[in-house]
């Protein structure tokens, strides 16, 4: 599996932009499906975002969809999260994940196939 560090987070105003960034570890990151899940006060854990191994393919949660673009340099052994038109329900911690299994065929990351998870970053998005 893959080490994952976050970074990027911080305080926005609303109709603002944020990117996050996880460089992961290892040679193997290419072969990865990764993703973004998002975690409010008080709420679960749920998915925002997941690109396939190849980058070819990627999959969205609704709330997110058309605002927030995910991506992936496999040569810099990092994906992105580039969220734009911020609301203040976009506030949590946001964890970047790993899917548990190489060259997984699908794109979409059940929280329970998650193999690996960053440590978080936090954002806030101001009224």
């Amino acid at each position: 599996q893959v080490q994952l560090v976050e970074s990027g987070g911080g305080l926005v105003q609303a109709g603002g932009s944020l990117r996050l960034s996880c460089a992961a570890s290892g040679r193997t990151f290419s072969s990865y499906g990764m993703g973004w899940f998002r975690q409010a006060p008080g709420k679960e854990r749920e998915f925002v975002a997941a690109i396939n191994w190849s980058g070819l393919s990627t999959y969205y949660a609704d709330s997110v969809k058309g605002r927030f673009t995910i991506s992936r340099d496999n040569a810099k052994n990092t994906v992105y999260l580039q969220m734009n038109s911020m609301e203040p329900e976009d506030t949590a911690v946001y964890y970047c994940a790993a899917h548990r299994r190489t060259y997984y065929i699908g794109t979409y990351i059940n929280p329970t196939d998650v193999g690996s998870w960053g440590q978080g970053t936090q954002v806030t998005v101001s009224s």
